[in-house]
């Protein structure tokens, strides 16, 4: 039972009603949607909303913030169109936690006329409509996190990203769901049930930012705010064909999020971005950054956004030395993802100045064995304990990584030791990254050495709902902190993506993932992949996406 004595199904109840009562206020009305829908439900917004709102909601948030600052578009306009089309969206994969109808268009109101009167933006983001997932504090609205119990929990103040994003002159219209414990790689919650991906919904959106993600895949949004703590926001931007950005720690703020367990330090969550475009990416990470948000949150550091120079030129040419991992070593990637690398390697090949190697794992199922020790120092004991304050049944996710026989009441001693390895794998992982050099310098510092690492996100697209249970290729850049980007490359095809007859899996785990794949089961999944830097070469992991998307033609497969 919760506080307030009802049970845990009443509370849920009241929440989805919110819901439906936040999207009914939105004009013109959002319509409903077939009874049966398809699979991919992702052409249905073109079906059911005017032609102008469907032209706004596609297009790139770097057009947009022009358009706006320009006064060739209005604020209102686009954010009532983000609404219907976020509204639909939730109709559609259960990706929305509740609209804001009307303080959004009151701040769209504001900001047309501030443009009017001084015939300038008020900021950077002058009138863009952002997507907030649930659990980043909006003063005033419910912060439950995605537990039950923790419903009713209202914030004095948003979250200290929110306050800068709003300087900038943003406009927040929608709030997104995360997974029960926010420790799944899909979005399923008691409060408002499972978010599926919109171009398969027998496939999950990823998570736990599977609600952005989601509503993002569906342009319900074109810029959103995620959370990453082992892909949380890599995975969602993966399978739903996005760009996302895990930055290094400590570069973006984090004050103001609301989670089990807040202070602990063993693996550190980041923030950021989740997009249509590498260019909102790019936009996101440089106003946070210039707003310099370690004055206010000193554990930030205090270094700007280093984009005024060129991580990549020597000698007036660029040189990117692109390493590529092929598989982890632990789970091999299923046939969609290894034709999407085969695919990018070729046409790297031919692309001047890109010299490209073969990365070997290291050890990389010690580090989920590290991750998976550290992530619930107290044997889970606050997350259990906020499932059963309200009674809440344990999700199928929840258990599985709760229950991970890693999964301990750390001592003090422990969890020292704990660190002790942790630190030292970061280390021998970073010699091995210094292997690869060239040459040395005059201090004996490594030359010629890896730019990126070219990466799986996953071990499939999308997986089938319940079956997310192999993070090593997004949890291992956690645990080194290392930055990471997510871009789209193809889609599933049913014709190329045969699945190979004769495979000796190396363990259980890859067993489970070869047995899942069936190629009509994918049908229509985005396939994307991950770029991999050094710790704080973030701004470098962006230019060399950047350079290599333009240079070999990314996505090959448009999905809109």
């Amino acid at each position: 039972m919760t506080q307030n004595k009802s049970t845990w199904q009443e509370v849920a109840e009241k929440m989805q009603k919110h819901r439906a009562e936040t999207i009914a206020k939105v004009r013109p009305p959002i319509p409903d949607v077939p009874s049966k829908l398809p699979l991919n439900v992702t052409g249905i917004p073109k079906e059911l909303l005017s032609s102008r709102e469907i032209e706004l909601t596609e297009t790139a948030p770097e057009e947009l913030v022009a358009s706006l600052a320009s006064g060739k578009l209005t604020s209102t306009e686009i954010t009532n169109a983000f609404l219907r089309r976020a509204g639909l969206a939730s109709k559609l994969a259960n990706c929305v936690t509740e609209l804001l109808p009307e303080q959004a268009l009151e701040r769209a109101k504001y900001l047309d006329e501030y443009y009017s009167e001084h015939k300038k933006p008020i900021g950077p983001l002058h009138g863009l409509p952002i997507s907030v997932k649930e659990h980043i504090a909006m003063k005033g609205l419910d912060l439950n996190a995605g537990f039950i119990a923790w419903v009713g929990r209202i914030p004095d103040e948003s979250a200290h990203i929110l306050q800068i994003l709003w300087k900038a002159g943003c406009v927040f219209y929608v709030r997104t769901p995360q997974p029960q414990t926010i420790m799944h790689l899909e979005t399923s919650n008691n409060l408002y049930g499972t978010t599926v991906n919109p171009f398969n919904r027998g496939l999950t959106s990823g998570g736990s930012s599977g609600g952005e993600g989601a509503l993002i895949g569906l342009r319900g949004s074109c810029l959103g705010i995620g959370t990453d703590i082992g892909g949380s926001i890599r995975s969602p931007c993966a399978n739903n064909g996005l760009y996302g950005f895990r930055p290094t720690t400590h570069r973006l703020p984090m004050d103001g999020l609301s989670m089990a367990m807040d202070g602990a330090e063993s693996i550190v969550p980041v923030i950021g971005p989740m997009t249509t475009t590498l260019e909102g990416v790019k936009l996101f990470m440089k106003i946070l950054i210039d707003a310099k948000p370690w004055l206010t949150e000193p554990k930030l550091l205090p270094f700007p956004w280093r984009d005024d120079k060129s991580y990549l030129e020597k000698d007036g040419k660029t040189k990117l030395k692109v390493a590529i991992l092929w598989s982890d070593g632990v789970v091999k990637p299923q046939p969609p993802v290894i034709r999407a690398m085969k695919e990018v390697a070729e046409k790297l090949k031919g692309v001047e100045g890109v010299e490209l190697v073969d990365w070997k794992p290291y050890k990389h199922d010690y580090a989920w064995d590290i991750i998976s020790s550290l992530y619930f120092c107290d044997g889970a004991q606050e997350d259990i304990a906020a499932m059963e304050a309200s009674g809440e049944p344990m999700m199928p996710l929840t258990e599985f990584i709760l229950k991970n026989p890693n999964v301990k009441s750390h001592s003090i001693a422990d969890l020292w030791s704990w660190h002790i390895k942790r630190d030292a794998y970061k280390s021998e992982y970073a010699q091995h990254w210094n292997s690869t050099a060239t040459s040395t310098g005059p201090m004996g510092e490594p030359e010629g050495v890896v730019d990126v690492i070219l990466c799986p996100v996953g071990p499939g697209p999308a997986p089938i709902l319940e079956t997310s249970k192999w993070w090593g290729y997004t949890s291992q850049w956690n645990v080194l902190d290392y930055p990471a980007a997510i871009f789209p490359v193809s889609k599933v095809d049913v014709e190329k993506d045969v699945k190979g007859e004769g495979y000796e899996p190396m363990n259980e785990r890859d067993k489970d993932n070869y047995d899942l794949y069936d190629p009509e089961t994918y049908r229509d999944a985005p396939v994307s992949l991950q770029l991999v830097g050094r710790r704080y070469d973030d701004e470098k992991v962006i230019e060399a996406l950047d350079f290599i998307k333009s240079e070999i033609g990314l996505p090959f497969t448009k999905l809109f």
